[in-house]
């Protein structure tokens, strides 16, 4: 609106200035009528210069002679008139054409226009009167006030419906988010900016109420997993009050409340790994070694687990150096090679390889252990997520190894790959680059 009103005074100035110049022009050019007709009329008598005044009534006229003695005037022409003219006489008897305006401050407008009877010098000055003038310029101006308010008006009901609303409608939305309510949805069509905005801001809150449900369903399954061994050693612990228990009962509960604390530590390390993994910034300390050595140390680490179950063990490793965090990519073999060991057979087999494949290195741990149904597949790196609830128990599983796996994975920029059958066992392919570059976020 305030640059509307600025546009409005620019104009105004230019249409005065128009107007300004138009009279003078008209001023000018009855002047000279009138000075036509002074210098044709017989024996220049006042008759000849009456008949051109009568075709002005809204100027006011004034004739001077050399000297500078008034001769004639048309209407009342106030002293001060008289005084403005003096100014500028001499001037205008000289030869020079005088104009003024209205921004000089110096009463209005008038032209000064030289003339010359039998050799003598004369003046003629013409001022408008004003009063007319103004009248005229007021009846624009209020023209140009009613059509700015009315468009003006225009512009305020469009600016409320199109730019206002909208807004209007997001901070509403906005506030509702706040307040955990993450299934707001604003309709548009637009395809401007604020349309744009608006689709943003729906992605956002679906985007977030995902989040929300994911964090809902993240601390349940997190309080789930610590209930669970509290409830035993709470449960055991009672039981070990009673008397009665011979020496190897207490011991067996004793033992139950071992491994329950034993769950309970794993879950809370795994917690505050996963916590930290999630972190974005997290700094790798990449350092170039040898992969094909590292899986051989973690292989035969787990010695005492693979060869009770009688599990036969192949390796298939070429030589290969990476750059990348090797306590990072430890805890990714040693998190797979112990599911494959935990969920394979006695008698079973697991095969182990290694190789590079352009810039990148793949690495395959296969087990034709018990394996995992199709449907449940796109589900496993997902936090607490338990094919079989009993049989993880039974193994020492916490749920979150994989999602740790996972998150390691994409911070060296690779790829995890998994496929398996029920009954004839699971294969993890990890894709890693064979430099870890960081990727700013």
């Amino acid at each position: 609106m305030i640059s509307i009103i600025a546009a409005s005074l620019l104009i105004n100035r230019l249409y005065v200035g128009q107007i300004q110049s138009a009279v003078q022009d008209n001023m000018i050019s009855s002047g000279k009528m009138i000075i036509q007709a002074y210098e044709q009329g017989d024996d220049h008598n006042l008759e000849s210069l009456m008949k051109g005044i009568s075709s002005l009534p809204l100027y006011s006229v004034r004739m001077y002679d050399s000297e500078g003695i008034q001769l004639y005037t048309s209407g009342e022409a106030p002293d001060k008139q008289n005084v403005r003219d003096s100014v500028h006489l001499q001037s205008v008897l000289q030869g020079g054409v005088y104009r003024s305006n209205l921004h000089q401050g110096n009463g209005g407008l008038t032209v000064g226009l030289p003339f010359s009877v039998n050799g003598s010098s004369r003046a003629l000055f013409i001022t408008p009167e004003l009063g007319e003038l103004f009248s005229m310029i007021a009846g624009f101006l209020k023209t140009q006030l009613l059509l700015i308010l009315g468009f003006g008006s225009v512009l305020i009901i469009i600016a409320a419906t199109y730019i206002v609303r909208p807004l209007q409608q997001l901070t509403r939305a906005t506030r509702r988010m706040s307040k955990g309510d993450f299934k707001v949805s604003l309709h548009t069509k637009r395809k401007d900016e604020i349309g744009e905005l608006t689709r943003s801001f729906n992605v956002m809150a679906q985007e977030l109420g995902t989040l929300e449900a994911i964090r809902k369903q993240f601390v349940s399954d997190v309080s789930h997993e610590i209930q669970s061994p509290l409830t035993s050693i709470k449960g055991f612990t009672q039981a070990l009050k009673h008397k009665q228990l011979d020496e190897p009962s207490r011991m067996r509960l004793l033992n139950i409340i071992e491994e329950e604390s034993d769950r309970l530590s794993r879950l809370s390390g795994d917690l505050l790994q996963l916590s930290t993994l999630e972190y974005e910034h997290l700094e790798l300390e990449s350092d170039r070694y040898s992969l094909d050595e590292q899986l051989r140390k973690i292989v035969i680490a787990f010695e005492p687990q693979w060869s009770v179950k009688l599990i036969d063990v192949e390796l298939e490793l070429q030589p290969l150096n990476i750059v990348a965090d090797e306590d990072k990519l430890s805890q990714i073999w040693t998190n797979l090679i112990s599911n494959s060991i935990k969920f394979t057979g006695s008698g079973g087999r697991i095969t182990i390889t290694a190789a590079e494949k352009g810039d990148q290195l793949v690495v395959q741990i296969a087990d034709n252990g018990v394996g995992v149904p199709e449907e449940e597949l796109s589900h496993i790196f997902k936090p607490f997520y338990k094919i079989d609830k009993s049989r993880d128990r039974l193994v020492g599983g916490s749920g979150i190894g994989l999602s740790i796996v996972k998150r390691i994975v994409d911070l060296h920029h690779g790829q995890i790959e998994v496929s398996s059958k029920p009954g004839k066992g699971t294969t993890f392919t990890v894709w890693l680059p064979l430099i870890y570059t960081k990727l700013e976020l």
